[in-house]
Formats: C-alpha cells, structure tokens, sequence
C-alpha cells in the first residue's frame, strides 16, 4: 500500500543544549532603552531638585569622589591627551613617583572611563558626572535585556520598569553617585547573570569568559561581589527548571576562571599593590538594626552605616506576591523568596559579611554588596510577572508582606515623613495599576502609575541622598576659576625633569598633583605605599586618612632633596634655587637609619647639619622657625603669623609646619599643644645643597616607566634617585637598595638605568595567556563536534522538529 500513512517513531529530543528562547515581540520602544531613558529622568531630576551640581549651586564634591575619583580622571585625561609626566605603569606626579597600574585598575580601568577625553579638561567635572548618569542608564538597559532573555513574550514595559528599578536603588543612588568606579558592579550582575543562562543552556562558550574579563577589569572590587550573587541565580535557575547537573556548575568555573584569568594582568598588579600599601584601620563588623535595615528598604531615607536596600515599591510588592502564586510551583517559590531572605540576612552576620568583602570589613560602609540585593529582588519580581499579572489573593499577599516590612521600620529613626508618604502612595498605585485591565487606555494608565512610581520614589530619594551627602561627609571645593589659574601657574613654571613643580598647600583634594599638574609629594589611594608613607612621616610629612591621604611637604629641606624648584603657596607660585637634580651621589658609608626626629632624619638624608636648636625657647634671629608637634590640633603663632594645625592620630598627623623667620629676638611661639621645635639656617642648607650638586648626575632623562642619569667620571659610593625605594624597581638589571627610603644603587659603572615594572605584572600576563590558551582551547572543542554531526549526521532535524529535503528525499516522498 503505496499510500497508506508509515507509522513515524516517537519524538525523541535530539542530546545538546536546550532550544534558545522563543523570540521577543517588538516592543513599540526598545525595552533596554526605556529603562535607561527613566533612569536618567529619576538620576538627573533628583539632582536638579536638589540644585545640585550641574543644576545648581550646590556642589558634588564629597568624600572620595572629590580626593580620589575627579583627580585619577583628570590623570586620565592627561594620559590620553599625552600630556602627563609617566605612563601606565608609573606615574611620576604622585608621592614623588608611585606606581600606577593598581591605581588604573582600581579606580580607571572602567571601559567608560576614557570618555573623559571626548570632554575639555577644564569640564572634568562634567565628565565624570556624565559617565556616572551613563553607568546608571546601562545598568538599568543591562537588567532590562536579562529580563526580556528569561522571561515571556510581552510585557515589555514591565521589564523596563524593573530593570531601571534595579539601576535607581538606594545603594545606586546614595552611595555608587559617589562612588563611580563601583557603578561598574551594578553593570556586571545582570551581565554575570547573563553568563550563568548561557552556561545553564551550554551556549556562548566564547562569549561568556570575554564578559567575565571586562567586568572584573572594570572594577575588580564590586565584580566579585557580583560574581557571588550570579552564582547564587545560577543555583536557583538550576533548581528551579529540574536541570540541577554538575556540568553547567563546571561549565560555569571554567567561565569564571578563564574569564578572571584574561583580567589577571590588571588583577594580579592590584593585587599586590594592595599588599604592599600602608594599612589601614582594622575595623569590627557591627550589624546595623533590624529596623534601620528595614528602613533602608523605603525611599528617601539617608545613613553612611546601613545597607541602602531601597528599591521601587514596585518589587518588593511583586517579589512578595510570587510567595502567594497559587499558579507558580512551589519551589519556584520558596527558592526565589529563600534567596531574597538568605542575601538579605547574609549582609548581616559576621562570617558571609567578610566573604562578601573580599574577608576584610571595609574601612567606610561595610554595606557594598547591597546592589546584589537589589538585583535579586528584581529577579524575583520578574520570575512571579513572567507568569502573568498577579491575583487579587496573591496581590494581597504581596501588599501584606510590604506593609509588615514597613510596620518593621517605623521605630527607626532613619524614617523621614518623606519616605511613608512615598511608599504609601506608591504602593497604591502599583496595587491600582496591577488590578487594571492590561490593554487599551487602561493599560497606559497602568503604565504611566508604575512608571510615575518608580521616577518620583527615586528622584526624591536621590535629592534627599545629595543633601545629606554634603551636610554629613568631608567636602571639597569644585572646580573653578580659581583652580584653573592655579593649574594654569604650574604649568607655567613646570620644570620637569629638571626640577619638581609641587602643587603645594592650601590643598584642593588628596590628588592634588592629578588635579591642578606638578610632581609633588601629596597623594591618596588605596595603594599608597607603605615605604612612601613611612619614609615622608619620618621627613616630617603629614597625612590623613591613617596614613593612605599623604599631604604636600612644604619645607626647604625635603623640597632640596626632592628637587622642588618651584611650589604653589599663599596663592602664587614661589620658586627657589636650592635644589638638587633627581640623582645624586653620597658617599660611600651606611644609609641613614632615621629616628624619632624629623629634624634630624632631614639632615641624615642631606648629610649636613642645618637645624639649630631654640635657646630658651626661641631661634636664633634670621633663622626660620619649624614646628613639629603631628597630634596637635589648633592654631600656632609667632608674633603675627598664625598657622593652623588639624592632627591627632592615628587618623591624621599634622605636618611639619613654618612659623616664620625669627625677626624678634627671644620671641617665643605660641603652641596649642607641646612640641618640637627646629630653627633652620638658610645659608648651611644652600652650603650643602652646592656640596651635593658637586656630586651629582650631569644629565638626567625620566621615560614614561623609568629613569637614566649619566654620574660624574670616577664617582664612588651610593647613587641616590629622589623617589620612594617602592616594589618593582629593576637598576642597571638588579634589585636597588633603599637609602633612607629612597632607591640607591652603587655608584660605580657611571651610568644609571632603572626601569620600573609593578609587582605582578609577569604573573598576570603569564596567567592571562594561559587563559586565552584555554579559551582557544574551548574555541577547537566546540568547534570539532559541530563538524563530526555535519559529517556523520547530513540528514539530522534541527531542534524545531522539521524534516531536511535530504530527509524526505531518502524516505521516497
């Protein structure tokens, strides 16, 4: 029976990965570009209600953004422009030449971050605030693209709502504004999430590593914490689709260590950059209180010390509603909720607070890993919604799990009148807008009440979180005509590398060199070296920060040591020409080995006496008047002149201060608490400054990772640079030696040759090409079988099921 119908087998699901998702109906807008579009409208109009900065007179200019952020931009910029003394290995503007690599993958390695070059130097400010809107816009369209990835068709509107929710938390908004480089984490979780359904389905083998790389090279810190949290989506998606195998688990370390691998030649620097710096404060981890917790959870609320977990009133209510699905599984469910509540109390407890901070508490806000708990509230929001709009019974739900977290906050003092109404009202919308029908005008209405939510609570979150900013944490002044004529005067009177131009006191920020141009002494980072740090304490330096926040040095001695020809002070630029060239040669004998003084530490490493001792009290006329006294804090006098000191450790040291030339004789300074005094004669240090140039190179060329100086035929003894003796110098092919803190080596060749390389930096590039091997490896594996199945198997389906030509052919139809 030629005709009758051949009984066909059962359908069999070919082996391999599971089919890709159906595909999206187009939205009217891009679902990602909505996202970004609101989170923009909530970032900027909370900025404009606050009047801040660049919508008013209020300036952005806090904390770390304003020491650290602003200035490594500005760096950047000059960078870019070719226009900065060193490279990208070591900059020679900074505490007298510090190593940059961990410097530029802590605070710069961002891929946004060399926007900054598109803008004028004088606009850095603009820039950096504009890269910070930007960070939040793409976050906001990257959790918007994983929703739409992991959930239904439809519902467009809702994945942008959500996702922006997440870009627009309290963390994003309070404390990522400030701190940009962290912004970069709030990207990578959505991102890392990504790769975790391309390991979860065996897709993108490639892909996935290359994603990992750039987000832990753009800010190493927060992708870890990322990491965690999409590892623990990871385990939930496994859970919940039954598809829980050791095989995406191994596909997923292999992604994360190849991918970790490519960073390691920025990693790895970092790394030991942070092992060599001076240490910070050890702190103990105090959990916040429960209802301060739960307070951080509503808008408009403000504290440095406790997790700031708000996010659209939207989320929590859908994240409780999945609770109550009765058409959702119940280990959906449980796992989602159970995950929400685990990351929630893991911020909590001492043990999972020093994992998710890398096992050290951080020395600021011990809540960096909030964004993680934001973005699984949104996930779980979106794992309910992708079901369809919730019930009256599980809407219900929802409002009651809100309204118990609420009642949980009240006695928080945290809780402003702001943030009640705010969650009232929006709660009432969201409620209004999930019962409305979901098509025609009544879906507009319902969208324009989500959407009128989230920008509100958020806006006025983000104005309430820039006032208090600027009332409760250490400002600076920003930019402006005055910095510009000073930036402006340096340059004019730079000399390098014949001399340093110091930018001097009265301080901008912590990097002022970065900022306003010089090589000067004043540096802060998190890898502030210990050596740079103990050897300017012992010179009589001043820092804040513990030790991390080193300040300009405003002395003759030091600035001949250091070679400063030219430093800002009392609003002009003031140049001297007692000074020695960047490498002399002492004589043979042992290196100096300081002590307490730092009258004398000075003259150990000038190798002359030119301090006096006061005689009852006072200098000697004609001399200049020094007072070390690094704990006193207040005002100290000599006659007229007033010189203000801020010490007190261990937090801050005041420098070595002048006060003044003694023209009076027998006149004592006044001193706000005991000290050292030191009377310094002008004509022995200028004596022993002509001593040392004597001796010193005829020629020297600094290179963009490195130093040459050609020394004086038949000289013998120490060749002495002026910078810190820090990890990684390499001299004429051996390690140097340190000389009271700076690099020596032998003076006995005539020619000196240091190169700089940072510590790390073979390893990570050994480890990043092991990496790129292994990811070539993973290229040929895929590749191989794809072509076998082409070979062996022309006449295979694909995985939708229908029949080849071949197929048909060979079956006789």
């Amino acid at each position: 029976m030629p005709n009758a119908t051949r009984p066909q087998p059962p359908s069999v699901r070919p082996a391999g990965p599971p089919p890709p998702p159906p595909s999206r109906a187009p939205a009217p807008v891009p679902a990602p570009a909505l996202a970004a579009l609101l989170s923009v409208l909530a970032v900027c109009g909370g900025d404009a209600v606050a009047r801040v900065f660049p919508f008013g007179p209020r300036h952005r200019a806090v904390n770390d953004l304003a020491n650290q952020f602003v200035p490594f931009h500005a760096h950047l910029w000059d960078l870019l422009h070719g226009r900065a003394d060193g490279g990208l290995l070591l900059d020679w503007q900074s505490g007298w030449g510090t190593s940059f690599l961990p410097d530029y993958g802590t605070y710069l390695s961002s891929p946004f971050a060399p926007l900054v070059a598109l803008f004028p130097r004088g606009d850095i400010e603009y820039a950096v605030y504009g890269i910070t809107v930007l960070k939040t816009a793409v976050a906001a369209a990257a959790m918007t693209f994983l929703l739409r990835r992991t959930g239904p068709e439809g519902r467009w509107w809702w994945a942008a709502v959500l996702g922006a929710s997440y870009a627009l938390c309290g963390w994003s908004l309070a404390e990522g504004t400030y701190n940009t480089m962290w912004l970069d984490g709030l990207i990578a979780f959505p991102l890392l999430c990504l790769v975790g359904e391309w390991v979860r389905e065996g897709r993108r083998p490639l892909l996935g590593p290359l994603v990992v790389a750039v987000c832990w090279l753009a800010n190493f810190y927060t992708a870890y914490m990322a990491t965690l949290g999409a590892a623990l989506v990871l385990l939930v998606r496994l859970a919940v689709t039954d598809s829980f195998r050791w095989r995406p688990l191994l596909r997923a370390a292999l992604t994360t260590v190849l991918g970790t691998g490519l960073a390691a030649p920025v990693l790895v620097p970092v790394l030991l950059g942070s092992r060599h710096a001076h240490p910070g404060v050890v702190r103990d981890f105090a959990p916040a209180a429960g209802t301060d917790f739960l307070a951080r959870l509503l808008p408009v609320t403000y504290s440095f010390a406790t997790p700031a977990a708000f996010v659209c009133t939207a989320v929590p209510l859908l994240a409780g509603a999945l609770l109550f699905r009765r058409d959702a599984p119940g280990r959906e469910r449980w796992l989602w909720g159970g995950l929400c509540a685990a990351v929630a109390l893991s911020m909590q407890w001492g043990p999972t607070h020093l994992v998710w901070h890398v096992f050290a508490t951080p020395n600021g806000s011990p809540y960096r890993q909030t964004f993680v708990l934001s973005g699984v509230l949104v996930l779980a929001a979106w794992t309910g919604l992708a079901r369809g709009l919730p019930d009256r019974r599980s809407l219900l739900g929802g409002a009651a799990v809100v309204l118990a977290l609420t009642a949980g906050a009240l006695p928080s003092p945290l809780l402003t009148p702001w943030s009640l109404l705010l969650a009232g009202v929006g709660l009432a919308a969201v409620a209004g807008a999930l019962l409305l029908p979901g098509r025609g005008r009544y879906g507009v209405l319902a969208a324009l009440l989500v959407t009128g939510t989230l920008v509100g609570q958020a806006a006025a979150t983000t104005a309430h979180a820039d006032r208090e900013r600027l009332a409760r944490l250490d400002d600076y002044p920003p930019w402006g005509a005055e910095h510009e004529r000073r930036a402006a005067a340096l340059a004019a009177a730079d000399g390098w590398p014949a001399y340093r131009t110091d930018s001097g006191l009265p301080r901008v920020a912590g990097n002022d060199p970065l900022l306003l141009g010089g090589q000067g002494a004043a540096y802060y980072s998190s890898h502030t070296p210990a050596v740079l740090t103990e050897t300017l304490a012992a010179l009589g330096g001043g820092w804040t920060s513990r030790g991390r926040n080193l300040l300009s040095l405003d002395n003759p001695v030091t600035d001949a040591l250091f070679g400063v020809g030219a430093r800002w002070r009392d609003g002009e630029v003031v140049r001297t020409d007692a000074h020695l060239p960047l490498v002399t040669v002492r004589p043979p004998g042992p290196p100096p080995v300081y002590g307490p003084s730092p009258f004398r530490n000075q003259e150990l490493l000038l190798g002359a006496r030119v301090y006096e001792p006061p005689h009852a009290g006072a200098c000697r006329v004609g001399t200049e008047v020094f007072l070390w006294s690094p704990d006193a804090t207040g005002t100290a006098a000599l006659g007229a002149r007033k010189t203000h000191l801020l010490g007190g450790g261990p937090k801050r040291r005041a420098a070595l201060t002048s006060l003044g030339v003694q023209r009076v004789p027998g006149l004592k300074p006044d001193l706000p608490a005991p000290g050292e005094l030191g009377c310094l004669d002008h004509g022995r240090l200028r004596a022993a400054v002509t001593a040392l140039r004597a001796r010193a190179a005829t020629s020297v060329r600094v290179t963009s990772s490195g130093i040459q100086a050609t020394l004086p035929p038949g000289a013998t003894g120490t060749a002495v640079v002026a910078a810190p003796h820090i990890a990684g110098w390499h001299c004429d092919g051996a390690d140097p030696t340190s000389y009271g803190g700076l690099l020596a080596v032998p003076a006995g060749s005539g020619e000196l040759s240091c190169a700089f390389r940072p510590p790390g930096l073979r390893a990570g590039l050994a480890a990043g090409a092991l990496a790129a091997l292994g990811l070539a490896g993973v290229a040929v594996a895929g590749r191989r079988p794809r072509q076998d199945r082409a070979i062996t198997s022309p006449t295979a389906a694909p995985v939708g099921g229908t029949t080849s030509a071949v197929s048909r052919s060979a079956d006789g139809r």
